[in-house]
C-alpha cells in the first residue's frame, strides 16, 4: 500500500501512520508540527511539512499515492470561523482535488458525529438521522460542509467512505481527557447535571483498524458514511471517578444544574468573544453540554458493512491512559 496520512502529526493520523510503516507499507505524514515530523523522520517515515490550506503543496503531495487518509483537521471547541473553513474545507477541496488529479485509488475522510449535536441528549444515533439546524459550533459546521465536498467527489467518481469516530481517547491524546485530567488536577471540576451522563468512547487504535478496513471495504461501501466508537456505552461520570480514583486526586462529588451551567458558558463565550484575539473561554457552550447530555452512536453499519469490531476496551484504554500520563508525569 502507497498511502498518504493528513493530519500525519495528529494524534489519530499519527496512531495510523505508526501502524501502517510497521504493517511495511510505504507511508507519507503530512502535518504543521515541524518536532513531530521529524520524529517520524527518524523512524524512516517520509514526512511532508504543509498546511492543508496551501493548494498546490496539497495537490502534489497526492501524486503517486493509493490512498488517501484525510485525518487533518482544525479540531476545537472554540475558534474563528475563517480558521476552521480554511483547514476543514478548503483543505478538504484541496484534498479531493489531489486525488482527482492524480487518479489515486481512494479517499478514506474522517469527519465527526459533532455534526450530530444539538444541546439535547441523542442515543443510538444513526448516519441517517436527521442533523440540527444550527451546527453546535464552526468545528461541526466546517465538517458538515466538508463532508458535502467529499459527497459531490464521490458524484463525480472519486471513490471515498467517510468515517465519523466518537470521542477518540489513548496515550498521546492531548483534548479530550487530558482536559478532564487537568480539571481534576485542580478539583475544580463538578457534576454537570443528575451525574448519569451515558456516552461513547472509542480508543484510538479501534479507529485505525476502522480506517484500514475502510481501505479495503467493498465497493458498496463507498460514497457512505460509518459512525465507529468502541460499541460500549458508559456513564460519563463513572469514568470521570475511576480516572481521579486511579490518579490519586479528589473524585468530584458535587452537583451543578445543566442550565445554570450553560447559561455560565453563554457569559463567557460572549466575554472572550469581545477580547483581542478571541481566545478560547475556559467555559464553553459545547464542552458543558457534552458532560452532561446523553449522546451515543448506532455502529451497526460499520459492524455490517465493514466487519469492524472493537479489539480493544474502554476499561483496557483506560489503563493504557493511565499507565501513559503516570510516566509522563512521573
Amino acid at each position: 500500500m502507497i498511502a498518504l496520512v493528513t493530519g500525519g502529526t495528529g494524534f489519530l493520523g499519527g496512531a495510523l501512520t505508526r501502524r501502517l510503516h510497521g504493517m511495511g507499507a510505504q507511508v507519507t505524514a503530512l502535518g504543521r508540527n515541524p518536532r513531530a515530523l521529524a520524529c517520524l523522520e527518524k523512524q524512516h517515515i517520509p514526512a511532508l511539512h504543509a498546511d492543508l490550506a496551501d493548494t498546490q503543496a496539497i495537490i502534489d503531495a497526492c501524486r503517486d499515492q493509493e490512498i488517501v487518509f484525510h485525518c487533518g483537521a482544525l479540531s476545537a471547541p472554540w475558534g474563528k470561523l475563517q480558521d476552521f473553513y480554511n483547514a476543514n474545507v478548503a483543505g478538504t477541496e484541496n484534498i479531493v482535488r489531489g486525488c482527482e488529479e492524480h487518479h489515486v485509488k481512494r479517499l478514506v475522510y474522517v469527519s465527526t458525529p459533532s455534526i450530530y449535536f444539538g444541546y439535547k441528549p441523542r442515543f443510538n444515533v444513526r448516519e441517517d438521522a436527521a442533523l440540527p439546524i444550527k451546527p453546535a459550533n464552526e468545528y461541526a459546521r466546517t465538517k458538515r460542509m466538508a463532508e458535502a465536498v467529499v459527497d459531490d467527489a464521490f458524484r463525480r467518481g472519486l471513490p471515498v467512505i467517510t468515517i465519523r469516530p466518537r470521542a477518540i481517547f489513548g496515550p498521546g491524546d492531548q483534548a479530550l481527557l487530558p482536559r478532564l485530567i487537568e480539571r481534576l488536577q485542580k478539583a475544580d471540576l463538578r457534576i454537570i447535571g443528575s451525574g448519569h451522563t451515558l456516552a461513547d468512547l472509542t480508543y484510538v487504535e479501534n479507529v485505525v483498524d476502522a480506517l484500514l478496513l475502510c481501505a479495503q471495504s467493498p465497493a458498496d461501501t463507498l460514497g457512505k458514511k460509518y459512525n465507529i466508537t468502541n460499541g460500549e456505552q458508559v456513564e460519563l461520570w463513572d469514568i470521570v471517578k475511576s480516572l481521579a480514583d486511579a490518579l490519586g486526586f479528589p473524585a468530584p462529588q458535587k452537583h451543578i444544574s445543566y442550565k445554570l451551567m450553560d447559561s455560565l458558558a453563554r457569559m463567557v463565550e460572549i466575554t472572550y468573544s469581545m477580547l483581542p484575539g478571541q481566545p478560547e473561554p475556559p467555559l464553553t457552550r459545547y464542552s458543558v453540554g457534552v458532560l452532561a447530555l446523553g449522546f451515543t452512536l448506532d455502529i451497526s453499519a460499520a459492524e455490517h458493512d465493514l466487519g469492524y469490531r472493537s479489539r480493544v476496551s474502554i476499561q483496557e484504554g483506560l489503563e493504557e491512559v493511565i499507565k501513559s500520563w503516570k510516566e509522563t508525569h512521573a
